[in-house]
């Protein structure tokens, strides 16, 4: 990429580091609306319309906005999530922030930034103001248009300063969390070289869509458009895979022998699918759906033929939907009795296997693949360790991933025992100057009393990202967000926040056979002591049933209300959910 040219910034430096600032990329914005044809003004209700915590979608004319209420103030702001076009009057408010009823992100009602992921940009914010106990909303006709904001950014003083093999920033993987850890950068003002390495062919996309809209192009899933990084110097080179990681030299050396020096450096480098390890696994017509390449050939080969999916995980799950209507068969094969089990428990597992059976999709539970047999070197049957044989002419395999980490052995870099890089709350390794985030971390997660989990979504891996930059930048921030999934089979969703590793129980309200549902995953709190007097604890104790997640299929919001309780800090019972009685949603219940 060419230099911009810029020269003369300002330096200063924060514990160390230096940083670079144009006062040209920090304007004062005296008005907002330059262009006053691009400009609508409208009244939209009168001022008692609306009580305190209420949202309201109004039409300006050309475009709508969401119009909100809170502590006697009034705020607009863009009305759909930037991320799917949610609409956000169906989202929970709270505490100044509006989160999106479909995939949890939160926007700030006073600035209209983005706050929780997923997504990148933000909402664009709208003038309110009062006359005559009207309230009248002005906007620009552009912002209402499109309902996205990107924040400003910095650009890089001037590449031509560098030597090609150095960097100040180097991201080791180009997902959603090394994405968003270049966008933070660039938002905080950070005018250095920042490079992006990854191994796939194409700039940064958006990887859950590879099972929920296979046949998508790369240019369709792009989550930014080249211009984007040219405009905003952010360097990317592609088909670059890491072989080892020199701490001493702060050296990153590639597969092809290239080595590049860095200042700072995030490692990114998300997971690796795991293969099959029977007899025949060679064959052709057997997929990992790691690229949009995968998941295009396997719509290709798929339509009209006999289709076997090994692993009722998301991905197994959300390919045999997806290809459901285009193929002759689709037949799933499960270790487990029922589909996501120690996920979302048995029941629901049941419910979502019920719901694919009414699919025509054919399920083989409680066994595992033995032999891939071919025909002229193509995949032709697969045959399962309880004997059945399946014709196949494709096999998409989804039996869990294990983090790339491989390259890292010997780095002196913190690995735990199956291969997880371990960070602090601030997204640092052992090493200083070294973060890692998204799907190969571990990391204190404060909703489960800052156990050391993993957990492998894409919204952790945007907030992995953005926290891993701020420290970077040393603003020593700390993650504390909630996790939040989503997964869409048949043109429904089940949603889900928290993290129920290891729950005890379930709570369900709703009808699991209309699909209709919300389930509490519930755990055992640590024992608690009856204090009698002030030395020693009674013989009494006892232990709380918590809420540690939440699922649900046709209740929007509940899910994103919940987040925002357990994002709170607020403690659900048990008790709470089993009777049904809802009023701990805001905070009046016991």
């Amino acid at each position: 990429m060419s230099p911009n040219g810029k020269a003369s910034p300002l330096v200063y430096k924060v514990n160390g580091t230096a940083r670079h600032y144009h006062l040209e990329e920090h304007p004062i914005a005296s008005n907002p609306y330059h262009n006053p044809k691009d400009v609508v003004e409208a009244s939209v209700c009168h001022v008692k319309d609306l009580e305190n915590g209420q949202m309201r979608e109004v039409d300006l004319g050309c475009g709508k906005a969401l119009l909100i209420k809170e502590a006697g103030e009034f705020y607009a702001m863009g009305h759909k999530c930037p991320h799917y076009g949610a609409p956000l009057v169906k989202g929970v408010l709270s505490k100044g922030r509006v989160r999106c009823p479909w995939h949890g992100a939160c926007f700030n009602i006073g600035t209209g930034d983005i706050e929780d992921f997923p997504g990148l940009d933000s909402l664009p914010r709208f003038q309110v103001k009062i006359e005559k106990e009207k309230v009248y909303i002005r906007a620009s006709k552009q912002a209402l248009q499109t309902q996205r904001r990107t924040k400003m950014m910095a650009k890089c003083i001037s590449l031509s300063n560098y030597n090609l093999s150095s960097t100040n920033v180097l991201i080791i993987g180009a997902g959603a969390a090394g994405l968003v850890c270049a966008e933070t950068l660039r938002q905080e003002g950070f005018s250095d070289r920042i490079v992006m390495c990854t191994m796939d062919r194409h700039l940064p996309y958006d990887r859950p869509k590879l099972s929920k809209s296979m046949d998508s192009h790369p240019e369709q899933i792009a989550l930014r458009p080249k211009e984007f990084f040219r405009t905003y110097d952010i360097e990317v080179l592609t088909e670059m895979q890491a072989a080892a990681v020199d701490i001493k030299n702060k050296t990153a050396v590639f597969k092809d022998g290239f080595k590049m020096e860095y200042n700072k450096l995030l490692i990114a480098t998300g997971n690796t699918p795991k293969a099959l390890s029977c007899k025949g696994k060679e064959v052709e017509n057997v997929f990992n759906i790691r690229t949009p390449e995968d998941a295009n050939r396997v719509v290709k080969l798929a339509t009209s033929k006999n289709v076997v999916i090994v692993g009722a995980s998301f991905l197994g799950m959300e390919v045999a939907a997806y290809l459901t209507e285009r193929a002759h068969s689709v037949s799933v094969v499960e270790l487990e009795e029922v589909p996501f089990k120690k996920f979302f428990g048995e029941r629901v597992g049941r419910a979502v296997m019920k719901m694919f059976e009414s699919h025509r999709v054919k399920f083989y539970m409680q066994t595992e693949v033995s032999e891939l047999r071919e025909q002229e070197g193509k995949l032709k049957e697969v045959v399962l360790k309880s004997g059945k044989v399946l014709r196949a002419d494709v096999c998409v395999v989804g039996i869990g991933a294990v983090p790339a980490t491989g390259f890292l052995k010997q780095s002196g870099i913190n690995i735990d025992s199956k291969g997880f890089i371990v960070v602090n709350k601030m997204m640092q390794t052992n090493i200083p100057g070294v973060f890692a985030a998204g799907d190969a971390v571990t990391f204190p997660l404060a909703l489960r009393n800052n156990k050391k989990v993993n957990v492998p979504h894409w919204q952790m891996a945007h907030m992995h990202g953005r926290i891993a930059a701020l420290n970077m930048l040393a603003h020593g921030t700390e993650i504390s967000t909630v996790p939040y999934l989503w997964t869409a089979m048949f043109g429904k969703s089940i949603r889900y926040a928290g993290h129920g590793e290891g729950f005890d129980d379930v709570v369900i309200q709703g009808d699991l056979d209309e699909l209709k549902f919300v389930a509490f995953y519930t755990k055992r709190g640590p024992r608690r002591w009856l204090w009698c007097g002030r030395t020693a604890p009674c013989a009494e104790s006892w232990r709380s049933d918590e809420v540690v997640a939440v699922a649900s299929m046709n209740y929007d919001p509940i899910v994103s209300k919940v987040a925002e309780v357990l994002a709170a800090g607020r403690a659900i019972r048990k008790r709470d959910v089993e009777t049904g009685d809802m009023s701990w949603l805001t905070g009046k219940g016991s």
